[in-house]
């Protein structure tokens, strides 16, 4: 029986999360429509898991969150990457980019 939609490798939202706030602060929801209009609807992301790793990006301190007014007028808390946010994204990139060579590597084995 084939999946119907793909499973995130552990750790990933986290770097996408981080990748999508060094673009721009954003809300919750904004975040989660970013991803899936980048991917094109390839990557959903669950809100359950979506404020759980942002209340794990906030305790390690690599994300800030602040209470904003949207451009609808609704009250939103918005997420900035730190400082340290941008060194974990930068570490996390490297990581990624090393996962997905072996991965090719392997897959391109014949």
């Amino acid at each position: 029986m084939a999946r119907s939609k793909p499973d995130m490798i552990k750790g990933t939202l986290d770097m996408l999360i981080l990748k999508i706030l060094s673009l721009e602060p954003m809300h919750g929801w904004g975040i989660c429509e970013r991803i899936q209009g980048i991917s094109s609807d390839a990557l959903r992301v669950n809100q359950g898991s979506l404020y759980a790793s942002l209340h794990r990006l906030t305790r390690e301190g690599w994300i800030r969150s602040e209470w904003r007014v949207t451009e609808n007028s609704r009250k939103a808390r918005y997420y900035a990457l730190t400082r340290a946010g941008e060194k974990q994204l930068g570490l996390e990139t490297d990581r990624w980019h090393r996962l997905s060579a072996a991965v090719h590597d392997i897959l391109a084995t014949t």
